[in-house]
């Protein structure tokens, strides 16, 4: 789930944005900029397009873990993603659930989901890549019964470096207790930061059957970056 953190993706208060970034070092913040991204040929005949912006935190720019995420599946799982109902945690700009439907090509709708600040780059990011009725970004604050109207339990949850804030960590437990259903797969890709973050893989193995993903060409690559999948 990257060399630094993906934002505190928080509306809320400038006191809030502070303290998270104490937490998370942010990159040195740039003008926002389109980037073009074919995943190693995994997307070579439609690379996709994602405008990253800083604006609003680190959110608004994509991960190492993100990529990791998208590669495998992009590479390991297109044939049961594209008849699977999937959606996206803690989205960002869109960078995981926009490749797997560039990709993939699911036949039902894929829903990326983040905090209020993320939802016009994510709505900017379907339109780049022409994904109008192909996917839906939806505001989602982590917690127990928070889960949007128009989101589902799906039967693919994505999840790219979502662990970055300790703080947030019992709000992403209750978010995927709500989301994981009894058919539900979740693909959940995080760099480990801080001994911290361990306590929140403790926390989710006692609530889930927890496998680290050994299949994948990547995993030596990413692993020395301590990215787990």
């Amino acid at each position: 789930m990257p060399d630094h953190n993906p934002q505190d993706k928080s509306d809320d208060a400038e006191l809030y944005l502070t303290i998270s970034e104490d937490f998370v070092q942010s990159p040195t913040h740039k003008q926002s900029s389109t980037t073009r991204s074919d995943f190693d040929g995994l997307l070579a005949d439609q690379p996709l397009l994602l405008l990253e912006d800083l604006s609003k935190g680190n959110g608004g720019m994509s991960w190492p873990a993100g990529h990791a995420l998208a590669k495998y599946l992009l590479r390991s799982k297109q044939s049961m993603l594209k008849k699977s109902s999937i959606v996206e945690l803690g989205s960002g700009g869109g960078l995981v659930g926009l490749a797997i439907a560039v990709g993939c090509r699911p036949e039902k709708l894929v829903r990326i989901t983040d905090q209020a600040s993320m939802l016009a780059l994510m709505q900017q990011n379907i339109g780049l890549n022409g994904l109008e009725g192909k996917v839906e970004a939806s505001i989602y604050d982590w917690g127990a019964g928070n889960r949007p109207v128009n989101v589902p339990v799906p039967e693919v949850l994505l999840a790219a470096d979502c662990v970055y804030f300790e703080p947030a960590f019992p709000l992403l437990l209750q978010t995927l207790e709500e989301m994981i259903g009894p058919n539900t797969v979740c693909y959940f890709c995080f760099k480990r930061r801080r001994r911290a973050d361990m306590h929140f893989l403790k926390a989710a193995k006692k609530a889930f059957v927890v496998e680290e993903v050994e299949d994948d060409s990547d995993r030596a690559t990413y692993a020395r970056e301590n990215i787990h999948l």
